[in-house]
């Protein structure tokens, strides 16, 4: 297998070591090794040639979205040629369904999915599925139930001129995997039929495809551009995969049905049985209603929750993941270990008493419990072989690592760790202030840490009262847009950024010289030794680097944090001495920003309508109603963003869309 890694960086300070130590480990069979490496040391450069190096696909598991979503840029940055992928939760929004007996609650499942990470985890599977040199970014949705990849394999549907295969089998076989016939929008997830032509719009691509037919053979097959028809490349062959995660044929459907009838009438007679005639009653008429859909349309709301039926597995049988699409001798990499495999062991628990209280009183057949993320037992025996990575491994890494545990303490850039200063919380609002306007002077970034959701937004709000240009990052803010205001804060857009905890882990922000901390001394989950540790690093790449602690004493977590800066600032400075190395702040141009936010550039090509009078002078007149359509919704969008100058621009386009239309 080839990895191609594009990158004029060479392997320098504790690198060299790291990366062959590691790779003659992972070679030798070794399972569990660990890469202890501090902020800016350069672990994604290590993990990339280890990568290259071993030659086989890689799954990296990343703790949040907003990480992943950098890490995927920067893997996309090193390996252009090969095919680096995106695959995390794909809700925007999510309340699962749940019930409150205390208060005699039932709520109804409601979620938003985000379309563009629904065709970056298909695009994962189609590539897991059609090539070897892949690279998976993921976030620990991975270990979360998906279609079985048998299933999904058996329907591809692979193409090659001169095939023998008439428009009409082409079209049953494309509605069997999912797509829908729109002769009209030509959108995702579509097909549509000219005579002897098909064009087919895959869920998982940008362009789409145009089959010609001579009678009963493909004559021949071009990429498209689904916008304006525009013929972009003629190829040979292309497979066309499902446009769902999770497939099943109808007739399976139909096979289930009696099974999933006789568990109703054993759960119907367990409630009767126990005098609990309402819940007998209720999860009787709920199941009804499930099977007459899945009988007269093959699906159902909640159609999840028979994934053990519609996926051939045995009670407790652990279900399939997006590992299942791996190759056996893959390579997991666990990015920022020290959260994340605690984010994967605690998964199995928070679902499981969920779904106990739903089976109790009757809203869900017990089969539900097999509708569940891995055990964290099933995620390591699925697991072939593992680096953990984090500059602050938890005890659990370290013993399963035993003696494979690779330092990368030295930085290659000369950058020593933060100068840490401790304040007095008294008049700390005032203090933070004039910190802000130093640095903006300077045109240098700010982090401040808060403790609450609430606290981020007030803060947020009384700087830009005060002038400052600023903005929050917490957990209800949608993944796409976390990494846009990432992308922001790094181009200058704004100065500073006000978040909890998700600033912590992993995040590449070079351009920021001060993180100040907010009550540093209430000790717990958001204030440990370790967490500091790691929010410290978040100013480890500007040689100005500095952070501030507002505290009223020095907690003992504090002072495992302040130690341990000051051990590796030592290490750093000697090294600086002995090789006569002047630190230097990490600078990078904004094409490489832009590059490491492609999912982020990717939104925002999206919402922002580029109008083009050569494209638009070719379209059809149908097409140009469709783009008017995808105008109108952009415009929509901007004006809910309130964006209201993108929005007045993309309303003068749809003028002069209306007015091509009225000529015809």
């Amino acid at each position: 297998m080839k990895f191609s890694l594009m990158t004029d960086y060479i392997a320098s300070g504790d690198q060299p070591n790291a990366i062959k130590e590691l790779s003659n480990w992972m070679e030798k069979g070794v399972k569990y090794a660990t890469l202890l490496g501090v902020t800016g040391s350069g672990k994604t450069f290590t993990m990339a040639n280890i990568i290259q190096k071993l030659g086989r696909a890689t799954i990296v598991i990343s703790p949040n979205k907003t990480l992943a979503a950098q890490l995927y840029g920067e893997f996309k940055t090193l390996f252009p040629d090969n095919a680096v992928e995106y695959f995390i939760s794909y809700y925007d929004y999510y309340q699962p369904e749940a019930y409150i007996p205390q208060s005699d609650t039932y709520i109804e499942k409601d979620a938003s999915i985000n379309e563009e990470i629904d065709r970056l985890r298909l695009k994962a599977m189609v590539n897991l599925l059609s090539r070897k040199d892949v690279i998976v970014i993921a976030s620990v949705s991975c270990i979360y139930g998906l279609g079985s990849p048998i299933d999904f394999t058996e329907k591809i549907l692979n193409l090659s001129i001169g095939d023998e295969i008439s428009v009409r089998f082409l079209s049953e076989y494309l509605i069997d995997i999912y797509y829908s016939r729109n002769d009209i929008e030509f959108k995702r997830r579509t097909f549509r039929v000219r005579g002897d032509v098909i064009e087919i719009f895959p869920a998982y691509e940008y362009n789409a495809y145009r089959i010609e037919f001579f009678g009963e053979e493909i004559d021949k097959i071009t990429v498209i551009n689904p916008t304006t028809g525009e013929s972009l490349q003629e190829i040979a062959k292309i497979g066309l995969y499902p446009v769902k995660q999770f497939v099943t044929s109808h007739n399976r459907v139909l096979n289930i049905i009696p099974l999933i009838e006789k568990e109703l009438d054993e759960r119907v007679r367990y409630f009767l049985e126990r005098d609990m005639p309402l819940e007998a009653e209720r999860i009787k008429s709920r199941t009804k209603y499930d099977l007459a859909m899945l009988k007269e349309v093959g699906y159902c709301s909640g159609i999840e929750n028979y994934s053990r039926y519609l996926s051939g597995r045995k009670e407790g049988e652990r279900p399939f993941t997006i590992l299942d699409y791996f190759p056996d001798n893959y390579l997991t990499i666990i990015d920022e270990s020290h959260i994340t495999v605690p984010q994967v062991n605690g998964m199995f628990n928070g679902d499981r008493s969920r779904k106990e209280t739903l089976v109790k009183f009757g809203f869900r057949l017990p089969s539900c419990l097999d509708n569940r993320p891995m055990y964290f037992e099933e995620f390591e025996n699925k697991t072939n072989q593992a680096i953990f990575v984090s500059a602050t491994p938890r005890e659990f890494e370290i013993e399963k690592s035993n003696t494979h545990i690779s330092e990368q303490i030295i930085r290659p850039t000369g950058l020593v760790d933060p100068e840490i200063v401790i304040r007095n919380k008294k008049g700390m609002i005032e203090d933070i202030l004039n910190e802000i306007r130093i640095k903006e002077k300077k045109r240098e970034r700010v982090l401040i840490i808060t403790l609450t959701k609430k606290m981020s937004e007030d803060l947020t709000d009384f700087l830009l009262e005060n002038g400052v240009k600023a903005r929050y990052l917490h957990s209800s803010i949608e993944s796409m847009r976390r990494v846009e205001i990432i992308r922001d804060l790094r181009l200058g857009e704004f100065d500073v950024l006000v978040g909890i905890n998700l600033l912590r882990e992993g995040l590449d922000l070079p351009e920021v010289s001060l993180v100040i901390i907010l009550d540093a001394d209430k000790s717990g989950f958001l204030r440990s030794g370790r967490t500091l540790i790691q929010i410290i690093g978040r100013t480890a790449r500007h040689c100005a680097g500095k952070v501030i602690m507002y505290a009223d004493e020095i907690s003992p977590d504090m002072r495992i944090a302040i130690d341990e800066t000051e051990r590796r600032r030592n290490i750093q400075t000697e090294h600086n001495k002995a090789y006569g190395i002047k630190p230097e702040s990490i600078v990078k141009s904004v094409d490489e920003i832009m590059m490491i936010s492609q999912v982020a550039g990717y939104r925002m090509s999206e919402e922002k309508s580029i109008y083009n009078k050569d494209r638009v002078k070719g379209m059809s007149r149908i097409e140009k109603i469709e783009y008017l359509r995808d105008l109108k919704k952009k415009m929509d969008k901007a004006v809910e963003m309130l964006e209201f100058e993108e929005a007045a621009k993309i309303r003068d386009e749809i003028f002069v869309i209306r007015k091509e239309i009225m000529k015809k």
